[in-house]
């Protein structure tokens, strides 16, 4: 790597990342922190470094005193960990001072973690961006020793959707029959369609999606990882897809596998399903029942986006409606221990047993079988953890149930969103 080059692409970045039109997101990012936005590919964390640059220069901070750099840039292609302090080194010619940084995708280079580390002791104020889970490993953490707050990046919520078309969803507006279905006419678009900001406004959505999966299955996950055996990751995505609303284990996720002539090894089906976690594509809900030492073994695998999901499947609005509150729930407590589902006697899709909240998703409970059903298992769950709240969601319906002493709301998904997101 060499100095001219390297000045060349700041100088033609800094012209870039002004030009762009950002909606501002509904993510906390202050001007006294360093940070590292993680999440999928195309989610919006370069978005949310332009929008803060353009804060600053709108606030009078130029050039000068920022760099933003993109991993991903091809002519940045062999870039090492021994180019790190070349970018310091050509700010300082450009300009003589001291610059905030902005990193993006920095994962692509080997040992960044060292580099953002020696950063933020030098007191450097520093975000960087990267779309693979390792980042938030237990390594990497130790190493950036609570100098970075990380932030999950997630496509849109469907009320950052709702302001890209300027869709109102204030109280007063939800009590006119207009408002309410300019509101549902958009949330039944953003169920199918999902929420990556290039899609929102987007009019070929089906073809971006396709583009984007292909991206991510082939290159962030099979190139990135040495996997030859595409098409037995295909097919594991695929069955993943048509079996999102159950648990599975990494011996069944094999065998499903194997039976349709792409045979998987359980060893393999592990590695494969780490490495689809690390690229965000998917998302992991384990059994709050489960011992400890069992919960990796079996688990629920959602998609981060229902657009993603809604490609790989038929039929899909059940399996639709249990991902999205998958994550609107993830999206609120974090991925980490805080949503789990219940699967010992009881079947419960989602407890949350710090906040008392037990959730059945089922897309229409107009079946008396079907209602009978949510309504025990919600009324059994209270025998094995105190619930202050007992939730079913469906895509339209609403009432509120007495059931044994426990009130049950019955809500539909796009109230629910609000709920949570607003």
């Amino acid at each position: 790597m060499n100095k001219v080059l390297l000045k060349t692409i700041l100088i033609e970045n800094q012209n870039e990342v002004l030009g762009y039109k950002v909606l501002e997101r509904n993510i906390d990012v202050t001007d006294e922190f360093n940070y590292a936005f993680v999440g999928i590919r195309r989610a919006g964390k370069s978005y949310l470094m332009y929008q803060q640059i353009q804060k600053l220069y709108k606030k009078g901070i130029g050039w000068d005193e920022m760099l933003y750099l993109n991993f991903e840039d091809e002519r940045l292609l062999g870039f090492g960990p021994e180019d790190f302090n070349l970018i310091l080194e050509t700010h300082l010619e450009m300009y003589g001072k001291k610059p905030i940084l902005f990193l993006d995708e920095i994962q692509n280079v080997e040992y960044w973690h060292k580099f953002a580390r020696r950063l933020a002791d030098q007191k450097y104020r520093v975000y960087i961006t990267g779309s693979n889970a390792k980042m938030l490993s237990s390594e990497i953490m130790t190493t950036l020793g609570g100098r970075y707050i990380m932030v999950n990046v997630f496509p849109y919520s469907f009320v950052e959707y709702a302001n890209i078309h300027r869709v109102k969803y204030d109280p007063d507006t939800l009590c006119t029959t207009a408002g309410r279905a300019a509101v549902q006419k958009l949330f039944n678009e953003y169920f199918r369609t999902g929420g990556f900001p290039e899609i929102a406004t987007a009019k070929s959505k089906n073809n971006y999606l396709i583009s984007l999966y292909q991206k991510i299955y082939l290159g962030d996950i099979a190139a990135r990882n040495g996997i030859t055996n595409t098409l037995g990751l295909k097919v594991m995505l695929k069955k993943l897809a048509e079996g999102v609303r159950q648990p599975v284990s990494y011996n069944r996720i094999a065998s499903i596998v194997s039976s349709v002539g792409s045979k998987l090894s359980t060893s393999s089906a592990i590695k494969y399903i780490d490495h689809t976690l690390d690229s965000w594509m998917l998302l992991k809900v384990t059994n709050f029942a489960a011992k400890v030492s069992e919960r990796e073994s079996i688990a629920k695998y959602y998609f981060i986006d229902n657009g993603l999901l809604n490609l790989l499947i038929f039929d899909s609005n059940p399996a639709l409606l249990e991902n999205l509150a998958a994550l609107v729930l993830l999206r609120k407590y974090g991925i980490e221990d805080i949503v789990f589902f219940y699967n010992r006697n009881i079947e419960v899709d989602f407890v949350l047993p710090m906040e008392g909240t037990a959730i059945q998703v089922s897309y229409s409970i107009m079946d008396p079988d079907t209602r009978e059903r949510e309504v025990r298992a919600l009324v059994a769950i209270k025998s094995v953890m105190e619930i202050r709240r007992a939730i079913i969601l469906t895509y339209s319906e609403e009432e509120t149930i007495q059931a044994d002493g426990l009130e049950i709301e019955v809500i539909p998904m796009w109230k629910f969103v609000l709920e949570m997101e607003g």
